[in-house]
């Protein structure tokens, strides 16, 4: 009859799969760290040290120095209406919206 012949059995857990584990986990790790942190990094308006200021009757703004006034074209935001981070709720809303000399809201006249 037929003999079998003496080959050795990989033993569960071992040879090709085993050894692309720890690479595959690598590389999910990697993609969700990327993913997580595109999610949650935003741009701030201004550079440490300034505010933001909003142009009178239009949708512009600024960055000005903390220890300076707006330059007279521009008005500070309203308390608690000041966008911090792009694409924030305030940074949002300002571009639909100005401000007169008296920092009054209305809606921004539409671009022609």
């Amino acid at each position: 009859m037929f003999k079998r012949a003496d080959t050795p059995r990989p033993t569960p857990g071992s040879g090709p799969r085993r050894a692309l584990r720890p690479a595959v986990l690598a590389l999910a790790g990697v993609a969700a760290a990327m993913t997580l942190s595109a999610c949650s990094v935003r741009d701030a308006i201004c550079s440490d040290g300034e505010y933001p200021v909003h142009s009178i009757g239009g949708t512009g703004r600024a960055c000005v120095s903390e220890d300076e006034e707006p330059p007279k074209e521009y008005v500070r935001y309203p308390e608690g209406k000041t966008p911090k981070m792009v694409d924030d709720k305030w940074d949002i809303y300002w571009r639909t919206h100005t401000l007169d000399k008296d920092g009054n809201i209305s809606k921004a006249p539409e671009d022609e």
